[in-house]
């Protein structure tokens, strides 16, 4: 009978350490293409790292124990859920409360978190943890990620301060809801984990709740409601600018340019949002009709904020009017802050262009404000964020248009609510098959990481010519 190869049976080949030294030696090799992709190409780790990371939680959510019934779940099911919870979306195909285990849940919870931190802060911390330092590239691109807020050394400590600036606001929100639970006669460990989940979801822009009916039924509750919208809006402006605020205090001419832009236009959307969304809905008597002033009030500005990428909801989506679902379109695609927990085409890009459009109408040579110039480099990088997430939105809704057959403007507000990582939703995502979940799931990543990895990628790809093309402008109009 012939033996298997064995330890014992070839002395010559194994010894004490060999097991060590084969595993140093993956180990090393690993960090050396890590550390290569990181200097070579820090967007591809960006893209890669989530793609793992998204990967890990869709095998963790496919588990039997991840399920209430204990069965295993569908893969295009867990796919999604995943990449709804990495990209920090909300989207659902099956209910979070229902669906999902404790342990399933915690799972998803876990990836909001890990997923609000963003792609590029993902790449870094990967590429410190493993090869314990980052090349010049990629530390120039975490410093990107983070609008240039510290010297290029400090990218390091700039990551830490990321992840305690999210566990100190969660943790803030926590004390806030938990409470509140408590008052509501839920028992203390259910309390504690209510008021978690909504701290980690709300800050992160995710918009998953643990109830079946959502925040529904506290449409009313002014302790529940106040820390979801200051949590959202917190989330929505970015790390950049809540580091910044942190730093410099509520000093207007201390704050950075794109603290300014960011803060300014957020607010200005904020407002034109609850004004514009109050007055479409005031009389429908499917949504806020019947309610008194108070109430109005409190879900228009609830509506406001959340349709920014909150994703949170208090009136069936399907009942607002049309005129609604497309201001409502319009909110989400345009987003929040860079290097934020929101999604969306970001508030700096449509300054950016605003700003672009007012100067060639005044006939300026420069795009200028606050006593800063904006380069013509900045103004491409918009340019391609805003047509590349154009493209995907129609692409998408056309796919979808043939797979479902349901009306256009159902099909275009979950395409946007998709790409732009909202998580509003008319049911469309649960009502389609499996092929349309795909194309959504596809539409949430690249939503996440597309825009966001181009225009860090493009803001380091600029290089010198040595010379110039004659110029010929060609008629525009």
């Amino acid at each position: 009978m012939t033996q298997s190869p064995s330890r014992s049976s070839n002395p010559a080949s194994w010894h004490p350490g060999a097991t060590e030294r084969e595993g140093l030696w993956i180990f090393t090799r690993i960090r050396d293409v890590v550390d290569g992709i990181a200097n070579s190409s820090p967007a591809r780790l960006a893209l890669t790292t989530f793609g793992v990371v998204i990967l890990i939680f869709t095998a963790l959510l496919s588990l039997p124990a991840s399920s209430a019934t204990g069965d295993v779940t569908p893969i295009h099911q867990a796919l999604f859920t995943a990449v709804s919870a990495v990209c920090v979306t909300g989207l659902t195909v099956v209910s979070t409360a229902v669906h999902w285990s404790f342990f399933g849940q915690l799972i998803i919870l876990i990836a909001i978190f890990v997923g609000g931190l963003g792609t590029l802060t993902l790449a870094s911390l990967l590429a410190l943890m493993v090869s314990k330092k980052l090349g010049v590239r990629g530390k120039l691109i975490a410093q990107e990620a983070m609008n240039n807020a510290g010297r290029l050394g400090e990218v390091g400590t700039l990551l830490r301060i990321v992840i305690l600036t999210s566990i100190t606001i969660e943790g803030v929100l926590a004390v806030f809801l938990v409470p509140r639970f408590l008052a509501l006669n839920e028992g203390f460990g259910l309390a504690a984990w209510h008021g978690v989940f909504y701290a980690i979801s709300a800050f992160n822009n995710a918009g998953f709740t643990p109830h079946s009916d959502g925040i529904v039924p506290y449409e009313t509750d002014l302790w529940i409601l106040i820390p979801l919208m200051v949590g959202v809006f917190l989330g929505s402006l970015g790390f950049p600018v809540v580091m910044g605020l942190h730093q410099s205090g509520l000093r207007w001419k201390t704050w950075s340019l794109h603290t300014k832009l960011t803060i300014q236009v957020s607010l200005i959307l904020l407002a034109a949002g609850t004004v514009l969304w109050g007055l479409l809905e005031w009389n429908n008597v499917r949504t806020i009709g019947t309610m008194s002033l108070g109430d109005k009030v409190t879900h228009s500005l609830f509506a406001s904020v959340m349709t920014r990428s909150g994703g949170f909801n208090l009136v069936d989506q399907n009942q607002m009017d049309t005129a609604t679902m497309l201001l409502t379109d319009a909110l989400m695609f345009a987003g929040g802050g860079s290097a934020s927990t929101a999604g969306g085409i970001k508030v700096t890009t449509i300054a950016v262009m605003f700003l672009a459009i007012v100067a060639e109408a005044r006939g300026d040579a420069d795009v200028k404000i606050y006593g800063r110039t904006i380069p013509e480099g900045t103004m491409r990088v918009a340019i391609s964020v805003i047509v590349a997430g154009a493209t995907l939105v129609s692409v998408s809704s056309l796919l979808l248009l043939q797979i479902s057959g349901a009306t256009l403007d159902r099909v275009l507000f979950e395409a946007i609510s998709a790409f732009a990582t909202c998580g509003l939703s008319t049911n469309l995502s649960a009502e389609l098959p499996p092929a349309g979940v795909y194309i959504l799931t596809a539409l949430m990543f690249a939503g996440r990481v597309g825009t966001v990895t181009l225009a860090a990628a493009l803001a380091l790809r600029q290089r010198r010519q040595l010379y110039h093309y004659p110029e010929e402008r060609p008629i525009i109009g």
